[in-house]
């Protein structure tokens, strides 16, 4: 079964620390993956990226220097380190897996996402 199920959420206050984790079934876990966002009235967004062997991240620039993304393939788990946090950073955060077995850029198509895990940052 094709899943991503993430986990880690929760209300933090100004300048505090979150880890969010994505547990992906095995069948799509060995792809680009990524976190993305949205907030109530905006756009999706995508946060962060990397690539099937780890060795390849991108980051949107509101979060470069705060936010470090990281995978355990032993484990198929997605991590997303948030430090720093600002209440800009609320939104719901999803997991997601890219359609193709290839390459890994943000504004490549993932067919996968999870059902989100809320993140609140209080001034």
């Amino acid at each position: 079964q094709t899943q991503l199920v993430e986990s880690g959420g929760g209300s933090v206050q100004a300048g505090g620390s979150l880890r969010l984790s994505c547990a992906a079934s095995a069948n799509i876990y060995s792809r680009c993956m990524a976190w993305f966002r949205q907030a109530p009235g905006k756009e999706r967004e995508g946060v962060a990226c990397i690539s099937a062997d780890g060795d390849t991240t991108y980051y949107v620039d509101s979060v470069k220097g705060r936010f470090t993304i990281s995978r355990d393939n032993a484990k198929t788990t997605m991590y997303l380190q948030m430090n720093s946090l600002k209440p800009e950073d609320t939104a719901m955060y999803y997991c997601a897996a890219a359609s193709s077995a290839w390459g890994c850029w943000i504004s490549m198509a993932f067919g996968w996402l999870g059902q989100g895990t809320q993140v609140t940052v209080s001034s």
